[in-house]
């Protein structure tokens, strides 16, 4: 079974046809599969847009009252995987963004790949340079401030949020961390998070090139400056803190 694993808040605008690819994309693929979104408490009309879809593709809608973030939606989503996959070993995990910037057409390789025997492929970003002009330069700063972390990462871009894990990699992180979410940090924090955490328990990890479309977005991007560097700031200390704990 593929789990496609979509947060979204107030993805009215591009949720029902990123769903309707999704579908296309996995009836051409011959998989079984199903669609777990988290509402994660949006104020638009995503919920009416998840109901119209339930009637036309399998697919299991998750909710919460309260906004989460991107890193505790991806927690969730994961965990309820995890709670429900029969068959973690073969099972597959896919995270995908609700605003299209991830084209629904990635997941075809990315569950091939786990198919052929890696435990997480994640997406490599190739198109960095026809990204708009805040995204490259955020890319260059954190580059140069997690130079240490992407130089020693088992993923070539820890930033990309697009990625497949066997279930059973998921499972393994969670028991290891009892109640501790796998991650807390928005948008590209909580992607590197997710990585530190799981890429651990994974024998074989897969990069895959992917082309992330901003122009099909349609809303302003949520990427702050500041607040994103800060959390990467964070982020850096914590992971060459573990490194160096594991080392002694």
């Amino acid at each position: 079974m593929i789990y496609v694993c979509i947060p979204a808040h107030d993805e009215a605008r591009t949720l029902g046809v990123l769903l309707w690819k999704v579908r296309r994309v996995m009836k051409e693929f011959e998989r079984d599969y199903l669609v777990v979104v988290l509402n994660d408490a949006s104020r638009d009309d995503t919920d009416a847009v998840l109901e119209r879809y339930r009637q036309v593709l399998p697919m299991e809608v998750l909710r919460s009252s309260e906004r989460l973030g991107h890193g505790r939606a991806m927690d969730r989503l994961l965990r309820h995987v995890v709670d429900v996959a029969p068959y973690p070993k073969r099972d597959v995990a896919v995270t995908l963004q609700a605003d299209f910037t991830e084209g629904p057409e990635y997941l075809v390789p990315l569950v091939k790949s786990i198919e052929g025997g890696a435990d997480l492929v994640a997406g490599e970003v190739e198109n960095v340079n026809a990204q708009p002009r805040r995204v490259r330069l955020l890319r260059w700063l954190t580059g140069r401030m997690l130079s240490g972390i992407q130089a020693n990462a088992p993923v070539r871009d820890p930033l990309c949020g697009l990625r497949a894990y066997r279930v059973v990699v998921v499972r393994k992180a969670l028991r290891e961390r009892d109640d501790r979410p796998l991650a807390t940090g928005s948008g590209w924090a909580a992607n590197v998070e997710l990585a530190h955490a799981l890429t651990q328990f994974a024998r074989r990890i897969n990069d895959t090139p992917v082309t992330l479309r901003y122009d099909l977005r349609r809303r302003s991007s949520r990427m702050r400056l500041i607040p994103t560097l800060r959390q990467l700031s964070r982020l850096r200390g914590l992971v060459w803190l573990r490194a160096e704990e594991g080392a002694r």
